[in-house]
């Protein structure tokens, strides 16, 4: 008897679909939270003098070529100066310092970093943004490189090449 199977191929890999995963974009240093609540008079006031002296009585080597979010998880008003100050001491020593959560700083961090990408290298490709990874890459990443990706893609997909989710088609 003659074998007439054919051989497997592997049509992903035939496809020319270029596999974009935004976790290779995402920070390689250590993300850490800054919360001023804990420097709030009973929970709920920041005394200007008290502040003043606990930042400057702060170990600061903690942050060291960290990435920081500074934010305050009270509900209470926080006066725009007291983030002022607490960039003061961070600028010298942090990798990076943002206002808000650890997602607000990866969204910073992904608008800032996904702006670099040279979109040639995607021009006219079929490109599938892979999802569903080990890191918390936030949604606003994924917006933002469809928003960058659909002037010059041929198509856009999200998930994986073999079952991805069909976003954009240039016609």
């Amino acid at each position: 008897m003659e074998n007439t199977e054919k051989p497997l191929v592997n049509r992903v890999a035939e496809s020319g679909i270029i596999t974009l995963n935004l976790e290779d974009y995402f920070p390689n240093k250590e993300i850490i939270a800054f919360d001023i609540q804990k420097f709030l008079f009973r929970g709920l006031i920041l005394r200007e003098k008290d502040f003043r002296q606990a930042l400057a009585e702060l170990s600061w080597a903690e942050y060291t070529d960290k990435m920081v979010a500074v934010f305050c998880s009270a509900e209470a008003i926080i006066p725009l100066w007291a983030y002022q100050l607490i960039a003061v001491y961070l600028e010298p020593i942090a990798a990076k310092v943002v206002c808000g959560s650890i997602e607000t700083l990866l969204t910073v961090h992904y608008h800032e970093t996904l702006a670099k990408i040279n979109l040639t290298e995607f021009s006219e490709k079929r490109i599938v943004v892979k999802g569903c990874g080990e890191k918390p890459v936030p949604a606003a990443a994924y917006l933002e490189i469809a928003r960058l990706l659909r002037p010059v893609a041929k198509s856009l997909m999200y998930g994986e090449a073999c079952s991805a989710v069909p976003l954009y088609k240039k016609k």
